[in-house]
């Protein structure tokens, strides 16, 4: 393609990290907008979720990966690369609303499929002529051409994965469970890690449960001796045994991070022990 400054950009957004870094924004953008902690919501696709505050992922997402990639601010659009301007729009829709002061420039589309959690990125130049005819919305911004896209936009990565929620893993009745109101804390917690065993339960989700609660990771360790009596093991990554026990059930845990584990299976994957009474 014969644009010297899309080709410099494009030196620039080689790097390895690339969709890792997407991915880790998309999903504190979203997790912003959901706002678990207060609301008790965990899907965006969920009635309880204005489209508006849908849209709005988009607006969070600009501000998202300028923290994770360290991007500064930059008039007149977004950022720069080597004093090329760059814009940064995204959307959980088909298509991006291009304003005024971005037509002809180097916009970074990123494209969040929310029903099969993918995304993927593209470099590419808004051209008038690439974007639909008419004067746009009433402030001036218009979509890019279908056919502008495949044929001029640059794939930044290929589509990838986002993580999955696994609140969304619930079934309604175990959802409607998990979230009774009227039911303390704990017992909804130790529901929660009954109905989704050997699935890492990330803090965020446990503080999505606990919505307006006092101390819900406190609740949290203290049904680990109850978690035991129904025959389940809670391991959580703040404690180096448990870390080290969920890695060799091949569970990665962060440090708010949690797993079930039945015990039969915990006992099935203990080494034998190497020690001898005499």
């Amino acid at each position: 393609m014969d644009d010297a400054e899309l080709q410099l950009v494009l030196r620039e957004l080689d790097r390895p990290d690339l969709a890792a870094g997407f991915t880790e924004a998309i999903r504190s953008s979203i997790d912003y907008v959901l706002d678990g902690s207060r609301t008790g919501r965990f899907n965006l696709l969920s009635e309880e979720v204005h489209p508006g505050e849908r849209a709005s992922v988009g607006a969070k997402l600009e501000y998202e990966v300028q923290r994770v990639f360290r991007w500064k601010k930059a008039k007149p659009l977004d950022i720069e690369f080597s004093g090329v301007p760059v814009d940064l729009k995204s959307t959980v829709g088909d298509n991006w609303a291009i304003p005024t002061e971005a037509h002809c420039q180097l916009c970074i589309c990123t494209q969040i499929r929310l029903k099969d959690n993918t995304h993927r990125s593209w470099l590419i130049r808004t051209h008038t002529s690439w974007l639909y005819r008419g004067k746009g919305n009433k402030d001036g911004k218009r979509g890019i051409a279908v056919d502008a896209r495949h044929q001029w936009g640059v794939p930044l990565y290929d589509w990838t994965k986002l993580p999955i929620n696994p609140l969304t893993l619930l079934t309604k009745p175990q959802a409607e469970a998990v979230f009774e109101l009227g039911r303390g804390q704990e017992v909804r917690l130790l529901k929660l890690f009954t109905y989704l065993p050997e699935t890492v339960i990330e803090r965020s989700a446990i503080l999505t449960v606990c919505a307006g609660n006092q101390d819900p990771m406190r609740r949290a360790r203290a049904i680990k001796d109850r978690a035991a009596e129904q025959g389940v093991t809670l391991l959580c990554g703040k404690w180096i045994d448990d870390r080290i026990a969920a890695e060799n059930h091949g569970y990665k845990l962060g440090p708010g991070d949690w797993v079930a584990i039945p015990m039969k299976s915990a006992c099935e994957s203990t080494p034998p022990s190497t020690e001898f009474l005499f």
